[in-house]
Formats: structure tokens, C-alpha cells, sequence
């Protein structure tokens, strides 16, 4: 069960899995529509997710969960600098995603990094929080992380 000030990372985390498969069943030509167009329509749809999700989510991560983990537990700095280098890596792509030449490996590739990005927060950084919860107050992390992701959801919908 994952702690409460996780949750909504995590319901983000379930539908970035679900277009990280997309992604790469449609760079493998699984997904119809097939070809140039199904690429591009999948290349809008990362770039949707990640305009309406992935930046406000991204920001939460870095603004509200990482310093207080990092000041908390010493040892969570090596699996915040990944994390944070790979939301980089992720901003870059999406930002790459306007080229027609190489658009299938991309999106292939966007599609891999995200669900092995999305892995390693679920199964080490959020197990991490909750064995180490009691050194910070998670509550108010939890309240940082929803004003963030509800201010966004605001300015979008």
C-alpha cells in the first residue's frame, strides 16, 4: 500500500505505464494506425501527457518530494541525481519529437525510458520515503505535491 502523499505520483505513474506501452507497441507496428501516422499520433498523445501531466508531475517531484528525502536520507542523493538527469533525458525527447526522420526509434525509445523511469520511482524512491517517513514531516510533502499537481490541473482543464 503506498503511503498517502504518494498517491497521486502514483495514479500519474499508472497512466505514463500505460502510454509507455503504447509507445512501444506502436514503434513495433502493434498499434493501428500503422506507420508515419500512427507514429504521429502517438507523438501527440506523449506530447499531450506530458504537457498536461509529466511537467506539473516532474516539478512535484523535484520541488516537494526530493530536497526533504535528500536532507532525510543522505543515501537517496545517487537515485535523485538519476531521476532528476532522467526527467532531463524525457524533456529532451519530448522536445525532439517534431523530427518525421528517426520518429519510430523515439518513440520506442521515450517509451522504454519512461516505463524504466516510472519502475525505478515505484519500486526504489517511494519504498524508500516510506521506510524513512518518520525523519521528515510527509504530510506537508504530500500537500506541496498536491498543490502542484492541483494548480496544473487547474490552469489545463
Amino acid at each position: 500500500m503506498r503511503h498517502p502523499s504518494l498517491i497521486l505520483l502514483s495514479h500519474d505513474h499508472h497512466h505514463g505505464l500505460a502510454l509507455a506501452l503504447r509507445c512501444r507497441k506502436q514503434a513495433l507496428g502493434q498499434l493501428k494506425p500503422m506507420g508515419a501516422e500512427g507514429l504521429r499520433v502517438r507523438a501527440g498523445e506523449l506530447r499531450d501527457f506530458f504537457t498536461k501531466n509529466l511537467t506539473n508531475h516532474f516539478r512535484a517531484e523535484e520541488e516537494a518530494l526530493f530536497p526533504p528525502l535528500q536532507t532525510a536520507v543522505p543515501d537517496s542523493q545517487t537515485i535523485i541525481k538519476q531521476l532528476a538527469f532522467e526527467h532531463q533525458e524525457i524533456r529532451a525527447a519530448i522536445a525532439n519529437l517534431e523530427a518525421e526522420a528517426g520518429l519510430g526509434k523515439l518513440i520506442f525509445d521515450l517509451g522504454d525510458l519512461l516505463e524504466r523511469h516510472i519502475r525505478k520511482e515505484e519500486r526504489e524512491l517511494f519504498p524508500l520515503f516510506e521506510r524513512h517517513v518518520d525523519r521528515f514531516d510527509a504530510v506537508a510533502v504530500g500537500e506541496h505535491i498536491r498543490t502542484i499537481l492541483e494548480s496544473a490541473a487547474g490552469s489545463t482543464g
